[in-house]
């Protein structure tokens, strides 16, 4: 059994969908429902109009941008993304639902470019096309060698975790699970009989009991468990009582990592016992270049999780960040003065949880070791 420490690449949001979708070799049917864009290719014009033409189509690795490079420098053991997005060419768009994400089932190869070793799913845009659209999803992936957790045909494969088995024979368990907060809709929640995501209803000591005996029935010393929940508002740094309380009893239970994601923007950092918490990661890749209204937020600016988990009880989880910048649907370097702005941010709304982060010369932030 290896004795070194495991790295996990860790993102927040990958919204392939939509405009995103549009700029890649094969767009999808751009047709939407929303209340005042009813063509995917309208965010691409919005993009252009703020940071000038995008290459169509592009190359499948496009939107990954600079992180690709990023990523192989760093050299993680197991790569873990959040699709938030369809795979389908269903046109069942979901009733009550403000905003609708796919893509094209034939454009996987730019998710397959960041080689993610698990997708989890369970969350608030993966069955925008129903549940036709969420097997084919499911098929899909599948079909280009791609591990999906956090969604199913019935709720046992939806529950099931992923296990990454790393260099050493040390495994990872990834669950994934959502919350109502985040926009998914009760009646998702996949059944015995019915396809779904796995869902939390509510953020309870019960609640949180159950993830963690299913961590308790899976995991051997040795293994990390990343436990990848969907939660939260898309906008502002609060973190509810409730949410902290249930990360922490995940954290009891056995995860190694509690990979929160939602927001639009980072939200904080806590280090719990020898537990991670990330409460919310931001988003990594959309299509959001030109919308208005928060622009406090710096949504333009995102964040590359580099996360160590060491073998030996007592040591914390180690984390690196590192900061990108999307432009042209695209993860650019960002500047010194960036780079500055997300860490006096990160110290600032995570000094309550006892967080602080110190910047290296290459503007990459890194959690403070006490």
């Amino acid at each position: 059994m290896g004795a070194g420490p495991v790295t996990l690449f860790l993102c927040g949001d990958v919204m392939l969908g939509r405009g995103v979708d549009q700029i890649l070799p094969h767009p999808g049917d751009p047709a939407l429902r929303e209340r005042h864009v009813r063509d995917a290719r309208t965010y691409v014009d919005l993009a252009e109009a703020v940071n000038g033409r995008i290459p169509q189509p592009v190359d499948p690795s496009w939107p990954w941008g600079d992180a690709l490079q990023a990523l192989e420098e760093a050299a993680p053991d197991v790569r873990v993304v959040n699709l938030e997005t369809s795979v389908t060419r269903s046109d069942e768009f979901a009733s009550g639902k403000a905003v609708h994400y796919r893509m094209d089932p034939a454009n996987l190869p730019c998710l397959a470019a960041v080689r993610p070793d698990v997708c989890v799913l369970a969350n608030n845009h993966v069955m925008d096309f129903g549940r036709r659209g969420l097997e084919e999803t499911l098929d899909a992936l599948a079909g280009a060698g791609l591990r999906a957790v956090g969604a199913g045909r019935e709720a046992n494969e939806a529950r099931r975790p992923a296990i990454v088995t790393v260099e050493g024979g040390r495994r990872v368990l990834v669950f994934s699970c959502g919350t109502p907060s985040s926009g998914i809709p009760p009646e998702w929640a996949a059944a015995p009989d019915r396809a779904g995501v796995d869902f939390v209803p509510e953020l309870s000591d019960a609640a949180a009991s159950e993830v963690a005996g299913r961590v308790r029935q899976v995991k051997r010393p040795g293994d990390v468990v990343v436990v990848s929940i969907h939660w939260g508002s898309n906008w502002g740094y609060g973190v509810s009582r409730d949410q902290t309380r249930f990360a922490h009893r995940l954290v009891d239970g056995g995860a190694d990592v509690v990979h929160g994601h939602s927001s639009h923007h980072p939200r904080p950092v806590e280090v719990y016992r020898d537990g991670l918490i990330l409460y919310g990661c931001g988003d990594f890749i959309d299509d959001y270049e030109g919308i208005t209204g928060y622009e406090e937020y710096r949504d333009d600016l995102r964040l590359l999780y580099l996360v160590s988990v060491e073998p030996e009880p007592g040591k914390p989880a180690g984390l690196r960040m590192v900061p990108m910048q999307a432009r042209q649907m695209r993860l650019h370097h960002v500047s010194s003065g960036d780079s500055e702005w997300l860490q006096a941010v990160l110290d600032r709304v995570s000094r309550g949880f006892g967080s602080r982060f110190d910047r290296e010369p290459d503007g990459t932030l890194a959690l403070r070791r006490t």
